[in-house]
């Protein structure tokens, strides 16, 4: 874990408590973050955010990062995704569109919890290779797999509650590497 680390996992959460932090990172990140905040990169108010030091830093720790990475490579990691990211906001969507219904659906429980879990299964490879790149990137199999527990386990607000590492949330984060890993952006 490094500056990088810490200030990117800020910057893709938007406010994140020092506690939060470390569970995303899965290390204790107190001595940087401390560094960042005496640095004027960090704000911490009752969560960390980045300042506009921390943004312009954090932009230039991530172009460095991503000039060692092969691009074509990359783009082919982003590629596998894509199809990935529709199954998966397509199964998300129907399932939060038919509860917001209000009747309870067990049956559409079940098949959405089946389709993550299927979705699940194909971003593993891909999130593989995308650590051959990018190591650091290898946390979110595990931080996915966390939140599909949960919600293999009764609790089906995992798959989407924000605030905390929904599978949703978690997805969204990882989405968001793989955009600029690829040398995109949201607008593409």
């Amino acid at each position: 874990m490094n500056e990088r680390d810490v200030l990117q996992t800020v910057r893709l959460k938007g406010r994140v408590s020092a506690a939060d932090l470390a569970d995303a990172l899965g290390a204790d990140p107190n001595s940087i973050v401390d560094r960042l905040v005496a640095d004027g990169a960090l704000l911490d108010t009752p969560a960390l955010r980045l300042t506009p030091t921390g943004r312009e830093r954090l932009a230039e720790l991530l172009a460095a990062e991503r000039a060692t990475v092969d691009r074509a490579a990359a783009e082919a990691v982003y590629e596998r995704f894509t199809p990935v990211n529709a199954d998966f906001k397509s199964a998300l969507s129907q399932w939060q569109l038919a509860r917001a219904g209000g009747a309870a659906d067990p049956a559409g429980d079940a098949s959405v919890l089946a389709s993550v879990q299927d979705v699940h299964q194909r971003v593993t490879p891909v999130i593989v290779a995308a650590a051959e790149l990018l190591p650091r990137l290898s946390r979110y199999s595990d931080r996915l797999a966390a939140a599909l527990r949960l919600a293999a386990a009764g609790d089906l607000a995992w798959l989407s509650r924000p605030l905390v590492d929904s599978y949703h949330t978690v997805w969204f984060e990882l989405h968001e590497e793989l955009i600029g890993l690829a040398g995109r952006t949201r607008k593409d």
